[in-house]
């Protein structure tokens, strides 16, 4: 057994290896803490001041829009709306049943808002209804005390002051979609609204703004305690477009006349596009405050499209007003001259093929001047027979056809142009002759946009490549004073354009011209202009012998679009205005009798007001084949 001795010698060693352990994870504790607290102290405080302390993203206030003189186009209001805490408010169907008795709250509001307590947590605010009237919110705010849990909002909200009558310039916004996130933090905001159409798409970044912070403290369930520090957004750029707004109502209250209607007021020499309207329209505050399914069902289903910016989306074939670019191809492929002579029986024989001029008894012999003013068919079947389809499409395509211009808002279409070429790729065949002529009427497969239209016609009276634009910006010198771009020639003979516009005067201001029912009285205001009846449905033999019906005996989804082009005044061309009527045009009628009145009065409010000569005010700012037509 071993002895006193050794027993207290083997105590002590492991007494000592004990303490020595001790020793050694004291260090190693000590260590760790020194290095926790002093070493690492920066990155723990981090750490704690991020579970602590959260940044949270504040939507920016977007950017204004106005026109030339400074009238507002979309602005921000302030937007309440009632919101409820769920843990505050104990009963939740209880409250939302005693708010419901102040103010209005759907079915569908109430089951959102149950759904999403079930599914957020507790303390997490839950929007009720949006955009209360000042009387409602009033009410809320007076039954507070007597509401646990409910409180009143205020945010900002879209707001567009004229309504419907520039939708479709302006466009709407709406709540970001899940395939419009790209990353960017802000637009996964819930309160932010982006462009989906109009200028407020094509110049969202800019009127978007950059957003705002707010630093607040949370405890451990996250729930805010405090606000610590707040830094509000960037505001959106201002954007100031060249419409004239005055004149954009008169338009959008002239085209209300009829039930589809687009319209396209530009200056011809500067380029700016003075009005554009697309009727019926729609009110693009709807989209902002959250369009219900039953209005989104009537716009998304109304045979009018009212949805459609017709005047930069909707492609017609352009009937006669396409025939002072066929008149130009063959004038300038020289087969044709100022004194050419062509005799119109009524029809024109190609082949076994007959094609129908639109006067049934034929104009007689005529030169390329009248066979404008009296938009003869015959004579233009010929023109285009000697002119060619390649060449026609070429002088179109230096008019601004074929393609889009490209406006400042999306949403534009290029229209088409036929050529040999295209013909082969698309249908495997090749161009026949007959289509030619068919395209030298403006009609087959010819198609273009009222802008198009519009285009052409600036084009004509000046003899430049005008390009028009909406935005203004940099486009005035500092002052406001006009000055012309420097649009590019388009090389044609000065003569031959003379001709042509010689023969679009006549139109309206000579007994025989198609348009002379829509003359002006007074001759200072007087305009020229082109007709042009486009075939929505083919015509058969039966009714070409025994007359076509009346038009309230035809359904108005097959009645023939109605187009009219004009300029003036005639004596110096600055203003165009290009006019599609859908489904306005029937036998006796057409673009002359429906589409021209419009045209006329529409010029005659804008030399009134004469926009391109009146000083722009300062903005404020804020951080199928078709029936041969006459027109």
């Amino acid at each position: 057994m071993p002895n006193e001795s050794q027993r207290h010698k083997l105590f002590t060693r492991r007494a000592a290896l004990l303490a020595g352990g001790q020793a050694l994870l004291g260090s190693l504790l000590a260590g760790r803490l020194y290095q926790l607290q002093i070493v690492e102290k920066d990155r723990y405080t981090v750490l704690a001041d991020e579970n602590r302390i959260n940044l949270r993203l504040l939507a920016p206030q977007r950017g204004r829009i106005f026109d030339r003189f400074g009238v507002t186009l979309a602005d921000n209001r302030h937007n309440y709306r009632v919101v409820v805490v769920p843990e505050q408010a104990g009963d939740l169907e209880a409250t939302l049943t005693a708010l419901a008795s102040l103010i209005e709250i759907s079915d569908a509001d109430r089951r959102r808002v149950l759904r999403d307590a079930r599914r957020k947590h507790s303390f997490v605010p839950l929007a009720v209804r949006a955009n209360l009237s000042w009387a409602e919110m009033a009410r809320v705010e007076v039954a507070i005390p007597e509401l646990a849990g409910v409180a009143i909002e205020q945010g900002m909200i879209r707001h567009y002051p004229h309504g419907a009558t520039a939708a479709h310039v302006l466009g709407y916004v709406a709540a970001v979609s899940e395939k419009e996130l790209t990353g960017d933090p802000l637009l996964e905001l819930p309160d932010l609204r982006i462009g989906k159409s109009g200028i407020e798409k094509s110049q969202d970044i800019r009127l978007r703004g950059a957003a705002g912070t707010s630093q607040v403290e949370v405890n451990a369930f996250g729930r805010v305690v405090r606000e610590l520090a707040h830094r509000p957004g960037q505001p959106g750029e201002d954007v100031v477009l060249g419409l004239d707004m005055a004149i954009q109502d008169f338009v959008a209250r002239r085209c209300a006349k009829e039930p589809s209607v687009s319209c396209v007021l530009l200056d011809a020499t500067i380029g700016d596009v003075l009005a554009l309207v697309s009727s019926p329209s729609f009110d693009p505050t709807l989209f902002s405050t959250g369009l219900t399914q039953a209005a989104w069902q009537e716009l998304s289903t109304d045979p009018r499209h009212p949805l459609v910016d017709k005047a930069v989306g909707g492609t017609y074939p352009p009937g006669s007003t396409f025939k002072p670019v066929v008149a130009l191809a063959a004038l300038d492929a020289g087969v044709i001259t100022a004194d050419t002579a062509v005799s119109c029986p009524g029809h024109f024989d190609l082949g076994t093929a007959t094609f129908h001029c639109w006067k049934k008894g034929g104009h007689g012999t005529l030169h390329v001047r009248d066979a404008i003013k009296e938009s003869c068919d015959v004579f233009f079947y010929e023109a285009a027979r000697r002119t060619g389809i390649d060449r026609i499409a070429a002088m179109a395509r230096r008019f601004g056809y074929g393609s889009a211009v490209g406006l400042d808002i999306a949403g534009e279409r290029g229209g088409l142009i036929p050529t040999r070429d295209w013909k082969l790729a698309t249908t495997g065949t090749g161009w026949q002759p007959g289509e030619t002529l068919i395209a030298g009427i403006g009609q087959g497969s010819v198609s273009a946009t009222p802008l198009q239209m519009a285009i052409m016609t600036a084009r004509l009276v000046t003899g430049r490549a005008v390009v028009p634009h909406l935005l203004r910006e940099g486009r005035l010198p500092p002052g406001g004073d006009q000055q012309a771009p420097a649009f590019a020639a388009l090389g044609i003979n000065p003569r031959h354009l003379a001709l042509v516009l010689d023969g679009m005067r006549a139109v309206v201001n000579e007994q025989g011209g198609t348009a002379y029912a829509a003359r002006m009285s007074d001759p200072a205001l007087a305009m020229g202009g082109k007709s042009g009846t486009s075939q929505v449905r083919r015509i058969t033999q039966y009714e070409r012998d025994h007359g076509l019906r009346k038009v309230t005996e035809i359904p108005w989804k097959e009645r023939d679009h109605a187009l009219f082009v004009a300029f003036a005044p005639i004596a110096a061309p600055r203003y165009i205005c290009a006019v599609v009527v859908e489904h306005g045009g029937a036998a006796g009628g057409g673009g002359s009798a429906v589409a021209a009145p419009i045209c006329r009065d529409v010029l005659i409010e804008t030399q009134r007001r004469d926009p391109a000569r009146r000083l722009p005010g300062p903005v404020a700012q804020s951080g199928p084949l078709a029936r041969p037509g006459g027109g």
